[in-house]
């Protein structure tokens, strides 16, 4: 003789699960993923935090370093005279203003140049010089 089944539960859109049979060990639930939720949240926080550090020094050194051109380069300057700015061109090209003469490392001393050329101090970090300029003839 067997059991008799136990009548069919109705079906309830809250609990779509399947009631075990008479006997039978209820499926086991799976786990919430709290640990894994957590884990990236705060992986996402330490993402941010890293490009914020990236933004704020790389692109600020990348934008804002000083020209490091060479004697024999052509600059031009721009700009007013507390901030100039800075940038590397080609001796051609008609933007080019001035031409780097010489390069003093390690000092701010505009005196550091020969009279009548023009001097542009500049600094990065731990890094300073001197351009000694002299105006592009053309």
């Amino acid at each position: 003789m067997s059991a008799p089944t136990p009548p069919a539960a109705p079906k309830d859109p809250q609990f779509p699960q399947e009631q075990p049979a008479y006997g039978e060990a209820p499926a086991p639930v799976p786990a919430a993923p709290a640990k894994q939720g957590k884990l990236k949240k705060f992986l996402g926080i330490v993402v941010m935090l890293i490009a914020a550090v990236a933004v704020k020094f790389g692109i600020a050194y990348v934008f804002n370093s000083p020209v490091h051109a060479e004697a024999g380069d052509c600059v031009r300057v721009t700009g007013s005279e507390n901030n100039p700015e800075v940038d590397t061109t080609d001796c051609t090209d008609k933007d080019a203003n001035y031409k780097v003469l010489k390069v003093v490392k390690d000092t701010f001393d505009v005196n550091a140049c020969t009279v009548g050329e023009a001097a542009l101090a500049q600094e990065w970090d731990a890094e300073k010089f001197v351009l000694c300029l002299d105006p592009v003839k053309k």
